[in-house]
């Protein structure tokens, strides 16, 4: 009889044996679900924190870009506030200009060419001060960016596509046309 006690103390004993390597098991198990939840947080967060510095530096950039539009603007309109006053001013010269070819010098009009001449050589000093510059393209290639052309004429003693003759001056304001030159083109005989 006492090799049953001890049977079944064995059979305890393994049965505690075999509960606890369950219940190690089981825990290993339920760690090893942990750090797999644990991890697969973490990569979801790490996932996050990429997306919200990549959002950060997008809208890091777009403020920058926000700004150097608006500084551009800004000097645009102050380089060329002058535009519509600059286009007013431009037909007083060319009146100015009309004036002073409708006299000759030497007549008895003198004085008053004189003070046409003075009026217009400080009015085109006055833009000259504010960038407005005339473009005059005598003799120059015809520029369909800066020059409009009235017509073509052959003349054989002229390169084609030459400007002839001005018929208005153009004005440029900062590099900007304001208005072209009005001329006539040489063509081919």
């Amino acid at each position: 009889m006492s090799d049953q006690p001890n049977k079944a103390n064995q059979e305890v004993e393994q049965d505690e044996l075999l509960n606890e390597a369950e219940a190690a098991t089981a825990e290993e198990g339920l760690e090893e679900v942990q750090e797999a939840e644990a991890s697969d947080e973490l990569t979801k967060a790490l996932e996050d924190v990429a997306m919200y510095r990549e959002a950060a530096l997008r809208a890091q950039a777009d403020a920058q870009n926000v700004r150097r539009r608006a500084e551009l603007d800004v000097e645009k309109a102050h380089k060329f506030a002058l535009e519509k006053f600059a286009k007013s001013v431009i037909t007083v010269a060319d009146n100015l200009e009309r004036a002073l070819s409708s006299t000759e010098e030497g007549s008895e009009t003198d004085p008053m060419r004189e003070g046409v001449e003075l009026t217009y050589k400080d009015l085109m000093e006055t833009l000259a001060r504010f960038e407005v510059v005339a473009v005059d393209p005598a003799g120059e290639p015809f520029n369909p960016e800066l020059h409009q052309a009235m017509t073509m004429v052959p003349n054989p003693n002229m390169e084609p596509n030459t400007v002839m003759d001005v018929v208005q001056k153009g004005y440029t304001l900062n590099g900007r046309l304001l208005r072209p030159a009005m001329v006539v083109v040489s063509s081919a005989a």
